[in-house]
């Protein structure tokens, strides 16, 4: 007896599915759970909305976003950190910010966990540069390197002093050893 095979899950069938925590994603009609967040990522993840919220938020530049859901080019997707340029930030018609973005980010940033392949990462990442997305970082602490994507299609991979590239317009200097030396905490 020949079994068919169940249908691919549509993005809209996706959407309907109840949130999961840590959030599932959907991307090439496949739904994968984001990993459970451990402290170097967890660490890394908050400090880079905040470093980026400082320089591009009160000059309204832009807008760093943790763990936030990103609807576009038939893909559901939780980048670890998304920024949105200032003018592209959803909003509702009441001018309050929208609770669904249904929009690519400006720049989209990955940490990776421990013991996670960067296959996954660099999938959304090049998701996200291919639909519009400027700029995507895949963080790998154990590594302590910086692989950057373009929308250029340039890849480069950035370790100690160098410094790495940020939006078009946002003055941010970062360096992967800044990134990582957030990791040591003082005494």
């Amino acid at each position: 007896m020949v079994q068919a095979s169940a249908p691919p899950l549509t993005l809209d069938a996706f959407l309907q599915l109840p949130e999961t925590q840590p959030a599932s994603e959907y991307i090439n009609h496949q739904t994968i759970q984001k990993p459970v967040l451990q402290g170097e990522h967890s660490l890394i993840q908050v400090a880079l909305c905040k470093t980026i919220d400082q320089v591009a938020e009160s000059q309204r530049i832009a807008k760093a976003f943790s763990e936030l859901r990103c609807v576009f080019g038939d893909a559901a997707i939780v980048p670890d950190v998304s920024v949105f340029r200032w003018g592209r930030i959803p909003r509702a018609p009441s001018g309050r910010i929208a609770n669904r973005f249904e929009v690519h980010p400006d720049w989209a940033i990955e940490i990776l966990s421990p013991d996670q392949a960067q296959t996954r990462p660099l999938e959304k990442l090049l998701h996200c540069v291919e639909h519009g997305t400027e700029l995507g970082w895949l963080i790998d602490p154990e590594a302590e390197s910086i692989l950057t994507l373009s929308a250029e299609s340039q890849i480069k991979l950035f370790r100690g002093s160098q410094v790495l590239p940020a939006l078009t317009g946002l003055n941010l200097t970062l360096s992967a050893d800044d990134v990582f030396n957030w990791l040591h905490l003082p005494n």
